[in-house]
């Protein structure tokens, strides 16, 4: 795995899921907990920046009346929509501090819904960058994550999830989409394994 060929891909790690006070981080803590996906992306980032990887950042957020979706959202974004998640300007859509961009990572701008690839123009800068593979970690492991894994495969990079950088609501879900839905569209790994991978430079 070539380092300066692959990009670490984080999925709204951001105050509202991540952190005490926010509006759906009651909701993700126990799974968060049981991953230890905070520290563990924190490693994550740290070492592949070192060795050489773009780290890119994919927040959600909306207007403060979130004009951006349907007057009736139903399903996941009606969720966001009815706990005051993710709005423009606020803390609780601001990226947590222990992963504050660094000057070198991109911050993906536009992401409205589940899929990091659908309103933004993260495949754009993949490609210029000369990306072919991608890492990805994040929230809702069976929702954002997942979405973004099955688009990403399609497109043909090389898919990597970060299975202890991911959380989601409840155990089950989780289990669920590690065990019978990545294997499917990625190559599912711990953090230290692909870590691994990228700090040797070769094949897998």
């Amino acid at each position: 795995m070539d380092p300066k060929r692959t990009a670490v891909v984080l999925i709204e790690y951001q105050n509202d899921f991540t952190s005490e006070g926010g509006s759906l981080h009651d909701a993700v803590k126990g799974v968060m907990q049981s991953t230890n996906m905070l520290e563990n992306t924190k490693e994550t980032v740290t070492k592949a920046r070192e060795i050489g990887a773009m780290i890119v950042h994919a927040p959600i957020t909306f207007t403060e009346n979130y004009q951006e979706l349907t007057p009736h959202p139903y399903g996941i974004l009606k969720g966001v929509v009815d706990t005051k998640s993710f709005r423009k300007g606020s803390w609780g859509a601001q990226i947590v501090d222990d992963l504050t961009p660094a000057v070198t990572d991109i911050v993906i701008e536009g992401k409205r819904g589940l899929d990091a690839f659908a309103s933004t123009n993260l495949d754009f800068i993949l490609r210029s960058r000369g990306i072919e593979t991608i890492a990805l970690g994040g929230f809702l492991t069976n929702c954002c994550v997942e979405s973004t894994m099955r688009t990403a495969y399609e497109k043909g990079y090389n898919v990597i999830t970060l299975t202890d950088c991911t959380a989601t609501v409840g155990e089950e879900e989780q289990r669920l989409a590690l065990e019978k839905n990545y294997p499917m569209f990625s190559r599912p790994v711990k953090h230290d394994a692909f870590l691994a991978q990228l700090g040797g430079g070769g094949s897998e």
